[in-house]
């Protein structure tokens, strides 16, 4: 584990550092990076090694992006290039060997980008209320609807779309693989955001879309089931994005107050300073501790549904005082366009909101632990 972390570390600083404002910048991570990252065996990180992976489980890859967080990675870098995270792990768990060889192997050797399409325009986090239709038409499925705030929906080759095939609610949803190119599948328009800059995000229509039935992701019907089963690692991933961007800017903050001088002495020397270090690193630490403890729950095979959510919205917060706080003790420098920790401050500010807002988890929180009629 020591080794594959570092690793991690030396990738980040070698392969990502020196140009991840300039990706900024453009909007996007170029897709030789997702060539690197596979090389280094990154991209496999928890995918079993009979679909093309490393093998491991979330706690490697909790470990592994910790690394490189604390290495300098961004949130939204880590989001454009862990993005088959989220495109994959339906079709690995209940796609066919055509479905793992066509997407899932290529895709985490680097050569391949996914993407996951649930949200819509009108939909949010209400997944069981999603419009876009899947119709059967012989051998196809007839797709049209439109998808929003997508990862990686600009750059990406592919998309797991969740559809409608039946009638209202979870029951009627499905999950379908849509390829780049495919008739009456398009990109509609690139999305401008407050943070993630480098993560290329899209809005993307179907209109009569034609897409092979061999296509389906597991059984029609089942979708809601395996996107459900999903949002627990999506969580807990998002935690850990929270509570390392978190670890960072604070690692950031005490080498800038030890060097910056005001009056003639160090920034640090003020009481006001180390006590708010203190309560930054309590934050911190309280969130990467809780964080870990529910995500060995989880691979131990315990529910923890409710407490994904709860590791999630702790470490979120976390992201947002910390961040906020860094920037602050930065000073000025800290407001300058291009910073380090003003790249952290703006995108930590999607965190609370992607993957299921915060007032919608707390919701499904409280009815999962018996505190809803």
């Amino acid at each position: 584990m020591t080794a594959l972390c570092e690793m991690a570390s030396e990738f980040v600083r070698r392969e990502v550092a020196p140009h991840l404002q300039a990706w900024e910048d453009a909007g996007e991570v170029p897709r030789s990076l997702h060539l690197a990252a596979a090389k280094q065996g990154l991209l496999g990180i928890s995918f079993p090694e009979s679909v093309g992976g490393e093998g491991g489980d979330l706690l490697d890859t909790i470990a592994v992006q910790e690394a490189m967080f604390e290495a300098g990675a961004s949130s939204g870098l880590m989001a454009a290039l862990f993005t088959g995270g989220i495109a994959l792990p339906h079709i690995a768990a209940s796609g066919g060997p055509d479905l793992v060889d066509r997407f899932v192997r290529p895709t985490l050797a680097g050569e391949r980008i996914g993407a996951l399409a649930i949200t819509e325009p009108d939909g949010g986090s209400d997944v069981a209320a999603i419009r876009t239709t899947a119709r059967r038409d012989g051998d196809a499925y007839v797709v049209d609807g439109t998808k929003t705030f997508i990862t990686s929906g600009v750059r990406a080759d592919f998309v797991t779309v969740a559809v409608r095939t039946g009638g209202p609610g979870a029951a009627g949803i499905s999950l379908l693989v849509v390829e780049k190119g495919t008739a009456g599948f398009t990109v509609d328009r690139a999305l401008p955001k407050m943070g993630w800059h480098c993560s290329d995000t899209a809005e993307l229509g179907f209109a009569s879309c034609r897409v092979p039935v061999g296509n389906l992701v597991g059984a029609e019907g089942s979708g809601f089931a395996q996107i459900a089963e999903q949002f627990v690692v999506e969580r807990i991933a998002l935690a850990v994005h929270g509570y390392g961007i978190a670890a960072r800017s604070l690692a950031l903050t005490e080498a800038y107050v030890r060097e910056r001088r005001t009056f003639g002495r160090p920034l640090v020397d003020r009481q006001v300073v180390r006590h708010q270090l203190v309560e930054m690193f309590r934050q911190v630490d309280v969130a990467r501790t809780y964080t870990h403890a529910i995500a060995a729950r989880h691979v131990a095979g315990e529910d923890v549904v409710a407490e994904a959510c709860l590791a999630k919205q702790t470490a979120v917060e976390t992201a947002l005082a910390v961040c906020d706080r860094a920037v602050q003790l930065h000073g000025g420098a800290g407001y300058l366009h291009g910073t380090e920790v003003e790249r952290h401050y703006r995108d930590a500010r999607i965190l609370p909101i992607g993957g299921g807002a915060t007032e919608v988890l707390t919701d499904l929180t409280a009815r999962l632990l018996g505190y809803s009629s």
